[in-house]
């Protein structure tokens, strides 16, 4: 069966205030024309749907076009919440979904409906599994494990188990379900430890108390992983497809894509990624004079830019507004500002006040003098810490 693998929509998420639910309609409709070209006969999604736990009518419209054409020609689609998704809201269609061969899983151990379809269709289904076959008769076995969320965590916590010790019983619950050895998926949105995380990723667990080792995760079959916006395998079969639009600025250039594979009782065969074409990238530029960086800003109309200045003074508002002027899609300017005369700051303590000092170096940064309250804040704990 030839399956296609994707993460992280993230619909209704923004940059910097911008909207981005056109790029991201548009980058979903290119997957559905990826489905087409590929011959794909099952999508999973692994997780972030939605950016957000009470996502827009408007992302929320996105999300439905999408599953739609995606379920199109007696293809299937399967989906799981993961730590973005309030996984209520995301299965909250499910029974009229799985009449179009869309099965979506949260947390609420719901078992989906087998519905006779032509096509792709699910034939048997429990709350940690399903099974898809096809007009040929190939099956295979897909382990289902939505993001375990906080609430998750509380309910079934036994014994004082450990993380690593839950996700074993969890992962080994779906396991066991495939009596037949079908050719087997886990789909799941985790943080597997050894992954490379960016910018773009919220709530990453970096201490490492909710990162998967690895030999937790099953060994056989294609492991479906969401969660790290960066397209990485983990091992040869564990793979994160990657958000479907760069998110944040240090993806920079990234080369966004979807997995593709064929999965029989011969394992994984031709598994490679494909490109995605659709919204804008992101791009970091860099100059040391405005006028320059205006001219660099209008090379690049269809981007979204973080730029910056090496200055020897501030800004004025009137250059912020001619650079954001030069290119719509400016979202972010990083002033560094050189301040040699702030070296010998013990000198200039003994020729000014406080306050002074304060105000001439919040100036030299922001080119105006600092706000009435933050220099009475900056006074009282300059108070404070003259009477202790």
């Amino acid at each position: 069966m030839r399956i296609l693998h994707t993460s992280d929509w993230h619909i209704g998420k923004r940059i910097a205030g911008r909207d981005r639910l056109r790029e991201q309609t548009a980058v979903l409709d290119e997957i559905a024309d990826i489905c087409d070209r590929e011959g794909a006969e099952l999508v999973l999604i692994a997780g972030d749907v939605f950016d957000t736990f009470l996502p827009s009518a408007e992302a929320e419209g996105v999300f439905f076009h999408a599953v739609k054409r995606l379920a199109e020609k007696g293809r299937c689609v399967l989906a799981v919440s993961g730590n973005h998704d309030d996984p209520a809201r995301l299965t909250a269609s499910a029974s009229l979904a799985e009449e179009r061969g869309i099965f979506l899983y949260g947390n609420d151990g719901r078992i989906p409906r087998i519905i006779p379809r032509a096509g792709v269709r699910a034939t048997e289904a429990g709350a940690h599994h399903i099974v898809f076959a096809n007009e040929r008769g190939d099956a295979i076995f897909v382990n289902v494990l939505p993001y375990p969320n906080e609430a998750r965590l509380r309910e079934e916590k036994t014994q004082d188990e450990s993380y690593a010790e839950q996700m074993r019983r969890w992962i080994g619950a779906g396991q066991k379900e495939n009596a037949r050895a079908l050719p087997s998926v886990f789909l799941s949105h985790l943080f597997v430890a050894g992954g490379s995380v960016t910018e773009g990723e919220r709530e990453i667990d970096l201490g490492g108390a909710r990162a998967v080792a690895p030999d937790l995760l099953p060994a056989d079959g294609y492991v479906a992983l969401g969660h790290l916006h960066k397209r990485q395998c983990i091992r040869k079969n564990i793979v994160y497809s990657g958000s479907i639009l760069p998110y944040s600025f240090d993806e920079a250039g990234a080369q966004k894509s979807v997995t593709v594979f064929d999965l029989d009782k011969n394992g994984i065969h031709d598994l490679h990624a494909v490109p995605l074409t659709a919204g804008k990238q992101l791009i970091r530029l860099e100059e040391a004079d405005i006028e320059r960086a205006a001219a660099l800003l209008r090379q690049y109309p269809d981007h979204y830019i973080e730029l910056t200045l090496h200055l020897s003074e501030p800004m004025t508002s009137a250059q912020v507004r001619a650079l954001k002027e030069a290119n719509e899609g400016l979202v972010s300017i990083v002033p560094q500002v050189r301040a040699e005369a702030w070296q010998d700051v013990p000198s200039l303590r003994r020729q000014m006040g406080a306050g002074e000092l304060f105000g001439a170096y919040y100036k030299s940064i922001y080119a105006e003098e600092p706000p009435k309250r933050l220099l009475e804040l900056f006074l009282s704990l300059t108070e404070e810490e003259h009477e202790t």
